[in-house]
């Protein structure tokens, strides 16, 4: 399968030229290897079984061997052999010049101790599953990046053609590459059920070689896909598990903490500036997987189930643009946030920038629904303004002010066509958009 460009190789391509060697770390089956394998001269693959014995020898007795090989290097699943991390660790140090010779890539469902961190000296990127830019779904007619840092880009009238059926199989089959190498359509949905199986039956305890009860990790990722995309406290989540399980939160609280290690759950910060005095701004975390076919798989749902229940499909289309966003942020030093009050002012997301700027981004299923993101964007813009008006009314004692948005945009799943509204809200379908 040729190999297809991903978002993560222009943040290798920057990396590359300041550090000696790169660890690229992400969930199982994101294309890591893949990856790192199109950049590299000399590849050792400490999983092949042919050579394997060999290169454990070599890695055990004289690891520094490796390093006359050609370079970039490559060491796949590297924490079968952990004195290749302080070897290549000390030729950064021997050699500070040298730039972009070693690229590591291991599975995360194994974590090891190294003697020495690599602080300065290996760089770590975080890959995720591919967008729906790089799945070849999005026509990707919408640069994200381009918006927010040209005034002068233009992206109205650009259409989409993915329909909502589209999008129910998008968000099953998920961001594997392994996937688009098939070409039956349900062997296509095998692969992220397979990725869940794996996690509850075998990962959940591989990663540090603690048994853990794989009824257990199955019912809380069954508990946080019921509240993908939510703010629901983890008492609730808790909860639902606790039902039908005899176990502690101390206990539980260590399951999620390993399945975030996996890179299978992640948490989306809260944004809290305090633009009202009296307001209580809701700082929980919104609860998401790292791709939303996991979640759906832990369900037990197929893309026809969809049809009768566009609410969850709400909550599983936010955790599919939210999937994208982090990757896209992740591309350009930005970060992913939420924000919501207790007056009911929200964003689905916030995009901020390194330079402090930022986008407020409500994601909606229905076309119908932009009216309202719309008027819900505006509110919040006016509040901070008004905000800001009333912290500069004593010139003497001025209390914070905050930015203005630099845009306000709606992501829509239905929405046919990109346009800005008359009161400058970005319509952005689904179906254009790439970083």
């Amino acid at each position: 399968m040729e190999y297809i460009k991903r978002i993560v190789d222009d943040e290798l391509n920057k990396r590359k030229e300041a550090f000696n060697a790169l660890n690229i770390i992400g969930p199982k089956g994101c294309g890591k290897t893949r990856t790192a394998k199109e950049r590299c001269s000399t590849v050792i693959e400490f999983q092949d079984e042919e050579k394997r014995d060999g290169y454990l020898a070599v890695a055990e007795t004289s690891p520094k061997l490796f390093l006359k090989n050609s370079k970039p290097i490559l060491f796949d699943e590297w924490q079968d052999a952990i004195k290749i991390w302080g070897t290549i660790r000390k030729d950064c140090d021997d050699h500070p010049e040298n730039v972009g010779e070693y690229y590591l890539t291991g599975s995360s469902s194994r974590k090891v101790e190294t003697p020495h961190t690599g602080t300065g000296r290996i760089t770590e990127i975080t890959m995720y599953p591919m967008t729906l830019w790089e799945m070849g779904k999005s026509n990707g007619k919408i640069s994200l990046s381009q918006l927010l840092e040209d005034e002068t880009y233009e992206f109205e009238g650009a259409m989409s053609d993915l329909s909502l059926e589209d999008l129910f199989f998008a968000v099953c089959q998920g961001g594997w590459p392994r996937s688009l190498a098939l070409k039956n359509e349900d062997a296509k949905l095998e692969i992220a059920k397979d990725y869940y199986r794996q996690i509850y039956q075998t990962d959940i305890s591989n990663i540090d070689g603690v048994k853990r009860n794989p009824e257990w990790a199955r019912t809380i990722m069954w508990s946080y896909a019921r509240n993908m995309a939510t703010n629901a406290k983890k008492t609730n989540i808790y909860a639902d598990v606790k039902a039908k399980q005899n176990v502690t939160d101390a206990t539980l609280d260590s399951y999620v903490e390993k399945l975030e290690e996996l890179f299978v759950l992640k948490d989306i910060d809260a944004w809290t500036p305090q633009i009202r005095s009296k307001t209580a701004i809701r700082s929980g975390k919104k609860h998401i997987f790292v791709d939303p076919s996991i979640g759906i798989a832990a369900l037990g749902l197929n893309p026809d189930y969809f049809n009768n229940d566009l609410d969850l499909f709400g909550h599983v289309f936010e955790n599919l643009v939210l999937r994208d966003l982090l990757v896209f942020a992740s591309a350009h030093n930005a970060r992913i946030l939420h924000y919501t009050d207790d007056t009911g002012l929200e964003a689905d997301a916030v995009y901020q920038m390194e330079d402090g700027r930022y986008a407020l981004i409500e994601i909606k299923t229905g076309a119908n629904k932009i009216p309202d993101a719309e008027k819900s964007l505006l509110k919040f813009k006016e509040v901070i303004r008004n905000h800001n008006e009333e912290a500069l009314k004593d010139l003497k004692h001025p209390r914070a002010v905050y930015r203005e948005p630099s845009a306000l945009i709606v992501i829509c799943a239905t929405a046919p066509i990109g346009y800005t509204t008359d009161k400058g809200v970005k319509i952005i379908p689904i179906g254009c958009l790439k970083d």
